[in-house]
């Protein structure tokens, strides 16, 4: 049995290094600017300790040399490790799942019978802000059950984004704890997953490759998409931004949706109404007008 002289913890383990009023306001400006996300001063302490064992790892001082570093770093490295400790991305499979029962007994039914009916089997889904892929794979598992042998024949799928690399290596390993799919139906978890031991469940070939997992900035002015989607799940992620940056994003969003196509958002979030371009259909659904 180990003794207690076996391990040493590193030295000032428990001794937070001190972020400076002036160089929190730094680094909340940097995250706003370059990733949308508003951090309040009740999140000091929480940058701190997500921070810590990075300026550890690399050598830093103090945060002001961080911030010095993160000035001059030319390749992108900086801003991107920054973004992964900064964005949280805890989620599960059929998380709000009434959200999920919306989107195959009344969206999919919709788009697949206006699709066919004008001969154009091409069905867009955007899982915007996708963290570790629970979210994206679950629309997955929902299309190729509604659409069922017909799949084939069908240009559809769903694409995955998110600004964390971290969060976007977990979706593409796509292995997950088996807590993560308590709520999965029994038929679904035995059809979409494999047992990967050790407490873990894999999604199945038959799943990922139908899935598209890309690393994107919400911030970006322009959204590169040659073709709008028909529906965008974009849920917890506005929480996080202040009213000015969440419209602006919203207008983007809608730009990016085809004519009646669906915007869903989480549950604790909402759109302001008098200047929302979407029109609302029930708690955290929205709607682009047809014309």
């Amino acid at each position: 049995m180990p003794q207690a002289s076996d391990f040493q913890l590193p030295p000032n383990f428990f001794t937070l290094p001190r972020l400076s009023e002036s160089e929190f306001a730094q680094l909340r400006d940097i995250v706003y600017a370059r990733f949308g996300i508003h951090l309040s001063e009740k999140k000091h302490q929480v940058v701190v300790g997500r921070l810590r064992d990075l300026l550890s790892r690399d050598g830093f001082k103090n945060f002001n040399e961080y911030l010095a570093h993160l000035a001059m770093d030319q390749s992108g490295h900086a801003l991107s490790d920054l973004a992964n400790r900064i964005s949280t991305n805890h989620t599960f499979f059929f998380r709000e799942s009434n959200h999920f029962s919306f989107f195959f007994e009344q969206v999919l039914p919709e788009f697949v019978r206006r699709l066919r009916a004008a001969g154009s089997p091409d069905l867009r889904v955007w899982c915007a802000g996708c963290a570790s892929g629970e979210e994206a794979y679950t629309l997955a598992m929902l299309l190729l059950e509604f659409l069922g042998l017909e799949y084939p024949s069908w240009s559809a799928g769903v694409l995955g984004t998110d600004i964390s690399t971290r969060a976007l290596a977990l979706a593409k390993a796509g292995v997950y704890p088996e807590e993560r799919a308590e709520l999965v139906p029994p038929v679904l978890k035995i059809r979409y997953f494999r047992p990967e031991g050790r407490g873990q469940l894999a999604v199945s070939d038959r799943v990922r490759q139908e899935v598209t997992f890309r690393r994107f900035n919400l911030m970006n002015a322009v959204f590169p998409f040659k073709k709008p989607f028909h529906v965008i799940f974009c849920r917890n992620v506005m929480m996080y931004f202040d009213a000015v940056t969440r419209a602006a994003l919203v207008q983007r969003l809608c730009n990016a949706t085809a004519p009646g196509g669906y915007l869903f958002i989480g549950h604790s979030e909402t759109l302001e109404h008098g200047r929302c371009p979407y029109e609302y259909v029930m708690p955290a659904v929205y709607r682009k007008g047809s014309a």
